[in-house]
């Protein structure tokens, strides 16, 4: 099993907004181990569920073929979309062939 560890001061991230309620009793964990790491509150809320999230096999599992199957889709709409492209092209004029 991984270890959880928070960096000192490395609180510098871009953020969304995420509104939820949570137990007294964790804020007042999160609280505390923000005022230890000297980091804000926002980053060691990031921190532990990226290190949650990294911990559940199955959504691992999941995400990574979510991930194939966008991979797939995007390289055969591509190709799809190549070909289109390639049959309506007109052949380009030759300058030769004019001036003769």
């Amino acid at each position: 099993m991984s270890k959880f560890k928070i960096e000192h001061g490395a609180s510098k991230i871009n953020l969304v907004l995420l509104k939820t309620n949570i137990e007294d009793t964790i804020s007042q964990d999160i609280d505390l181990l923000a005022s230890w790491s000297n980091n804000d509150r926002k980053y060691i809320v990031n921190e532990l569920l990226r290190f949650a999230l990294t911990q559940e096999e199955d959504f691992l599992k999941y995400k990574a073929g979510l991930t194939a199957t966008a991979a797939r889709s995007a390289g055969s709409v591509k190709s799809v979309h190549t070909s289109i492209r390639l049959t309506t092209e007109a052949p380009p004029k030759s300058d030769t062939a004019a001036h003769a």
